[in-house]
Order: C-alpha cells, then structure tokens, then sequence
C-alpha cells in the first residue's frame, strides 16, 4: 500500500497527497473529496502498525469506516482537506467537472499544497498541484485509501442530516443511490431540492415522462 508513495519519494517529492472522491453515482446530494497528507516517517515506520487494516473504503463495514475516520482526524501525522460540489454545480458543469472542481478544493485546503497528488481513477483537470492518476488506487495506496475514508464517512454524514430535513426519500439508508426504495419515492413524491435534475431519472420525473 506504499509503494506508489515511495515511488514519488524517491522521485523527490516530500509532501505527497492522496485525493479520492465520494458521490460521483447517487441521484441526490453533494460530491465530496478528501486529500491526505501523511508525514512520511510515520508512514514508513508506523504504518503497518498504527493504520492496519485500512484500505478502500468501500471494502470496509460502516463501523470500521468510522473507526478510521476519527483516527485519521485525530492523528497529529495526518493533514486533511475536504472539499465539496454542490448540487446546483453538478446540474450546471456535468458530474465529472464538479468531481474535478470538489477535489482541486480539498487539495487547496493543504496548506502548503502538496508537490505531488495520487489520485484514485483517471486524471484530474484542474488541480492545483501535479498529480499521478492511478485506477483502483484506493485499494493501493494508503494515502488514496485514507482520502476514500474520509470522503465516505463525511458524505455518508451529509445525507444522514438531510434524510431528517426530507425524511420522505431515506437518504439514510441508501445515501441517495438510486436504489428501488429510493426510486419509488421519487415517483410518488417527486424529485426535492437536493435531487441532481441533470440525472436521467431524476430528470425524467421533472418532466413529467
């Protein structure tokens, strides 16, 4: 799980970030990103120890994700940003962009900014720093791994809080996927504000069809 961070050590670069997102897939509700910074002699003599059993976030039960999330926030080794997209930012650049524009945000809250981003799945336009695109990189790097827990965890929560504000969807249950549950209540209800109308079904049942 380090060898891509060696790799960009050895190649020079101290401050290596890992940036991976959550939210690219569900009908409704923000996409958020998360970059991870980790201090390099923790990793390579800590690592194995301190973070064991940290990978892909998706590979991981809800209460181990949330394990991880407050031992990554509360280790003084890590630095992390988060950054957001908006609904409205989804519907008017595409999802790809606002996935683009929610990870360039999460890298400038790294203050100083990394020399070198790994990022999970294809390249990034828009980052503010240069960056190595690796797929299936969250299940390969640490620092991609810990972005997917951070990035999961934080939008998990989001849509938690807003299936109290519109308990008629469940977001809490299936964080806005379009799941059957989550589909009939769209038909039966309609699309509300945090609905991406720019998504096909979303969009169909806006009008009308």
């Amino acid at each position: 799980m380090l060898r891509h961070e060696r790799e960009a050590w050895g190649d020079s670069h101290i401050r290596v970030a890992g940036v991976d997102e959550a939210g690219r897939g569900p009908l409704a509700g923000t996409v958020v990103a998360a970059a991870v910074v980790f201090q390099r002699e923790f990793l390579e003599q800590e690592a194995d120890r301190a973070l064991a059993g940290l990978t892909d976030s998706k590979k991981l039960p809800s209460a181990r994700r949330e394990f991880f999330y407050a031992l990554l926030l509360a280790c003084p080794y890590v630095q992390a940003g988060i950054g957001t997209a908006s609904v409205e930012e989804i519907d008017r650049l595409n999802i790809l962009r606002a996935t683009h524009l929610a990870m360039a945000r999460a890298v400038e809250r790294l203050l100083p900014l990394p020399s070198l981003a790994l990022v999970d799945g294809l390249p990034v336009k828009g980052l503010p720093v240069p960056h190595r695109a690796i797929v299936g990189g969250d299940a390969a790097s640490l620092s991609i791994a810990a972005a997917s827990i951070l990035a999961k965890v934080t939008r998990d929560r989001e849509m938690a809080q807003l299936a109290v504000q519109f308990p008629a969807y469940g977001f809490d249950r299936h964080k806005g996927y379009g799941t059957r549950a989550h589909l009939e209540a769209l038909r039966h209800h309609g699309p509300c504000c945090i609905h991406r109308k720019s998504f096909a079904p979303v969009a169909r049942l806006s009008l009308g069809v």
